[in-house]
């Protein structure tokens, strides 16, 4: 199996995976990790989550289209498609005062809204413009995180500037795709990062994933993320201590604690949970041929950056301070 790139060697992650599985808290805590560690951070999402906001240590306000500084080092931004459509037209006429009114009009956003692969090009063309962004001659983000679509429509998502590349052979149009398209077939800029768990649904449609990626795209992939797994509840001399438990009398004194049954079949579920969770760890690197890399279940849930540091950590471990 082959060691990945560090995660911070790339300028641009798009983080996808099926719903459910902690896909805006994993792109949370990479932004986050990654400003800890110096860098200037974006994170980017094509949902308006304002809970993304709200994790990072900002208001929970709805999240802005233009980059809104959460904390040192990391912005958030909201890709509205009608509002990157009015910037691009924009820049390509000089002018906002011949677009504005007709992107209000209805009718006209009622056509665009019925017509596939737009919204997709447009929000990943604004990715393009905010990767090329210059600010005292150095980008001005080094890092750019996408919380991208979940598992289905990503792949459309990112399939789309090849396909519009294709049947548009010339002009402005073209020209901007094959540069959308550059910039997400770079191995060296891009990564698709998949989120799953360590669950038997989400591992078998992470498992396709990873095949149609591989079958169909030409962007970057070298892991998958598996979150929420559950550490084994006893060290490792210990493994046999809910059977232990179990075989004491229940009327043997453990001061406040509960019962020792009680403890013992706590025990037991937990212990059943975390070599579950193991198995599909296993079997999803074996699947896909890839390294798992794992983050624990944070029991208290994530609220904010305290808890999305425990994410951050493991997920940059093997990353050092560079």
């Amino acid at each position: 199996m082959t060691q990945p790139a560090p995660l911070l060697g790339r300028r641009l992650v798009i983080v996808t995976g099926k719903g459910g599985t902690g896909k805006t808290s994993v792109a949370a805590a990479l932004a986050l990790g990654a400003a800890e560690r110096g860098r200037r951070v974006l994170v980017a999402a094509v949902d308006p989550d304002a809970r993304l906001r709200q994790l990072l240590g900002g208001s929970p306000a709805p999240l802005a289209y233009e980059p809104h500084r959460v904390r040192d080092g990391l912005w958030v931004s909201h890709i509205e498609p009608f509002a990157a459509l009015g910037e691009y037209l924009g820049l390509q006429l000089g002018s906002r005062r011949v677009v504005d009114p007709v992107l209000r009009q209805k009718a006209f956003r009622q056509f665009l809204l019925a017509t596939p692969g737009w919204r997709e090009l447009i929000t990943l063309g604004k990715v393009w413009h905010l990767e090329q962004m210059l600010e005292s001659g150095r980008p001005r983000f080094d890092l750019i995180v996408v919380d991208a679509p979940a598992t289905g429509h990503g792949l459309t998502f990112l399939d789309v500037p090849r396909v519009v590349a294709s049947a548009v052979r010339a002009g402005p149009l073209h020209a901007h795709t094959e540069a959308v398209e550059e910039l997400i077939e770079d191995p060296e800029r891009t990564l698709l990062l998949p989120v799953a768990l360590a669950e038997e649904l989400p591992v078998r449609e992470t498992a396709e994933l990873v095949e149609r990626v591989r079958e169909n795209l030409a962007v970057a992939l070298d892991r998958v993320v598996i979150n929420a797994v559950h550490a084994p509840p006893y060290p490792a001399d210990l493994d046999d201590l809910d059977t232990r438990l179990a075989a004491l009398d229940d009327a043997t004194p453990l001061g406040e604690l509960p019962p020792p049954r009680a403890l013992a079949t706590c025990g037991a579920t937990l212990h059943a949970r975390a070599r579950l969770n193991g198995r599909y760890v296993k079997e999803l690197g074996s699947t896909t041929g890839l390294p798992t890399p794992t983050l624990p279940y944070v029991q208290e849930g994530l609220s904010g950056p305290e808890g999305l540091a425990r994410l951050a950590d493991a997920l940059l471990a093997a990353e050092g301070s560079a």
